[in-house]
């Protein structure tokens, strides 16, 4: 068996055998990544034969008919062996192609965008839904804190609420707490839900804590749930409930049925659907449907735990829009899923099962990432006619005024990792881009959503450049804003990328300045970005004179630069820079708009830094000192153009 055979059949099955690192060096995929990788995705090659079968299997596919075909508006395209013309109108078309009845969906050739809305500049805040106060939940924030958040702002000119992922975790595992490592992007965290549009009790926030216990939260808002699930039931407020599972079809189902066998097999201590008695590992089986039935009660419970969420979050969109917010909330798609979750139980077939996805080394990571999630296969993408990412962009767009979809390159590549090995044993594997471009355009029309993709970390030459063609939005974050080490001037960034003054995984303003993230970095001994502590304070020093000067240059700050221990006056400015940029939207972390010094993840880490847990000071944000001042500089920016 040769290694150019191996490669041959790499090629075909989409994998990228050469790549470039971030410092711009040619980097080569070993063998055995790629035997493990192709094997992986159901293309045996450990041998001569194997590799010559999976060929045939390939070519087969080449010419193969998908369910779904995807086109532009108007465009002449090509299919089994037909140039035909797509309609003018976008939509889902039923057609005959190749003496077979087809889906031709027919995409606009931009998203949704905020020019559809207005030819305003608009303003946005980005917060963590857990952390917010108020609301009807002990412990951490739900969807009715969200609603008076997002009536608060936009009392004060701001149109957007950015919300970390409200993905579906694991109810019956509270430690699962990170808001990207979901168990399914198809349903959402109940523990979010409001308990008064079901007539439930509702609790009181419980004082001061800044950190979030989920293991005690989470029990009581399940105990409340469940109370309000049987008063629910009593009353026989069923009819728009059935209508809601009606609509779910099976994929709601078989999440519900997940929910209630997890529960049940982790009492027995076995953790993960991959260990449960081979029977229940298939969704399909009789098993399964048997157990289901025998547990009706507990698998509807679930049921009614999905539709309160939902009911939760559109309450909480129609709040903000009420208020008088253009767009709204933005929701935030995941990159992928905990392959132990319930997507991947539902639909294994429809998941990368045995790799995993992360990012490959780069200036930052020299060991790579490796985020133990899987992601969609391209493979069963096109031959399921793309269902399940077309659900996945439904879902997450339903009770949005738009969506973020994280690490927006997936669209084109993805770095997976067979499971077991290193980050750095990793390789590209190429997505069908155009056809996932024209849904998610299609999609953000159909619901009138604004898209914004997350283009940071390793791009792809010319990525940016197709997102821009499409209408969909990137971003801007001011630490990476820089040409040849100065801070780009704000009317120098692009009107096609939501401009941010920083993300969940990066410092915010007042720990950049007194450089808090060192110091984390220090105490965990985690590597710094420029080398040691000691190198990294001294660069921070000089990074603090730049962005003062570039703050300055536009007229945000004056006098002399603040001591690192006094990070207010840099914190009133850089929310002025952001605002003052020609972004369509700019979004201003509410960390920032409070000016905080704590981040909500440090990436690298799991328990060592307190991620996902951190709650926003007790009181009304907007009243907190110097928030108002800040908020109305920030928004005050957006309107001077």
């Amino acid at each position: 068996m040769s290694d150019d055979a191996l490669r041959a059949l790499a090629a075909k099955a989409g994998f990228e055998e050469h790549w470039v690192d971030a410092a711009g060096e040619p980097r080569t995929v070993s063998p055995a990544t790629l035997r493990a990788a192709l094997t992986a995705l159901g293309f045996p090659c450990d041998s001569t034969r194997a590799i010559a079968e999976s060929e045939a299997a390939l070519e087969a596919l080449k010419h193969e008919m998908p369910p779904l075909v995807t086109a532009w508006a108007g465009e002449t395209f090509m299919a089994g062996g037909q140039s035909p013309m797509a309609p003018d109108t976008p939509g889902y078309y039923r057609v005959e192609i190749g003496g077979a009845e087809r889906m031709l969906a027919v995409a606009p050739p931009r998203c949704f965008e905020i020019a559809d809305l207005t030819e305003n500049n608009l303003a946005g805040l980005g917060v963590h839904l857990y952390g917010l106060r108020g609301g009807h939940t002990s412990g951490f924030g739900d969807f009715a804190a969200l609603a008076d958040f997002a009536r608060e702002a936009a009392k004060r000119g701001v149109d957007a609420v950015a919300v970390s992922p409200t993905h579906a975790l694991f109810t019956a595992d509270s430690s699962h707490f990170s808001p990207y490592s979901p168990s399914s992007r198809l349903f959402r965290n109940p523990l979010y839900a409001d308990l008064s549009l079901a007539g439930g009790e509702v609790a009181q926030d419980d004082g001061a804590d800044r950190l979030i216990d989920w293991r005690r939260a989470a029990a009581e808002k399940f105990a409340a749930l469940r109370r309000a699930y049987e008063a629910f039931i009593s009353a026989g407020r069923t009819d728009e409930f059935r209508d809601f599972c009606a609509q779910g079809g099976e994929r709601l189902r078989r999440h519900a049925t997940f929910e209630t066998l997890h529960a049940h097999f982790r009492a027995q201590q076995l953790w993960t659907w991959r260990t449960w008695p081979k029977p229940y590992r298939d969704a399909g089986s009789s098993a399964v449907a048997e157990f289901a039935r025998a547990h009706r009660n507990e698998v509807d419970y679930h049921l009614f735990l999905q539709f309160l969420a939902a009911t939760s979050a559109a309450a909480a969109q129609a709040r903000a829009r009420e208020a008088g917010m253009r767009i709204g909330l933005i929701a935030d798609i995941a990159t992928g899923i905990d392959p132990n979750g319930s997507d991947a139980w539902g639909a294994p077939d429809d998941v990368l099962m045995g790799l995993t996805v992360g990012a490959p080394p780069d200036l930052f990571n020299s060991r790579g990432q490796g985020w133990g999630l899987t992601a969609l296969s391209p493979r069963s993408l096109r031959s399921n006619g793309f269902a399940a990412f077309t659900a996945m962009l439904r879902a997450n767009m339903a009770h949005a005024g738009g969506v973020r979809i994280d690490h927006a390159m997936s669209l084109m590549r993805l770095w997976v990792i067979p499971e077991g090995a290193e980050p750095t044993e990793g390789a590209y594997l190429r997505y069908p881009m155009a056809d996932l471009l024209r849904l998610v355009s299609l999609e953000s029309h159909r619901h009138r959503a604004i898209v914004i993709g997350e283009d940071l970390g390793t791009v792809p030459e010319g990525f940016r450049r197709h997102l821009a063609l499409r209408g969909i939005a990137g971003m801007q974050v001011l630490w990476f804003e820089r040409e040849y080490g100065t801070f780009i001037p704000p009317a120098r960034w692009r009107k096609d990328a939501v401009a941010m003054t920083t993300t969940h995984d990066l410092p915010t303003i007042a720990g950049w300045w007194r450089g808090r993230d060192i110091e984390w970095r220090s105490a965990l001994r985690t590597k710094p970005g420029n080398g040691d502590a000691e190198s990294e304070r001294r660069a921070r020093d000089e990074d603090r004179r730049l962005l003062w000067a570039a703050l300055a240059d536009a007229g945000c700050v004056e006098g002399d630069p603040p001591p690192p221990d006094r990070p207010e006056p840099a914190v009133d400015g850089a929310l002025a820079f952001v605002g003052g940029t020609r972004s369509h939207l700019a979004v201003a972390a509410i960390e920032d708009v409070l000016a905080l010094s704590e981040q909500p993840n440090l990436p690298g880490t799991i328990d060592e830094h307190p991620n996902w847990r951190r709650r926003l000071p007790p009181g009304d944000p907007f009243a907190a000192p110097g928030a108002q001042y800040r908020l109305e500089r920030f928004v005050r920016a957006r309107q001077v153009r």
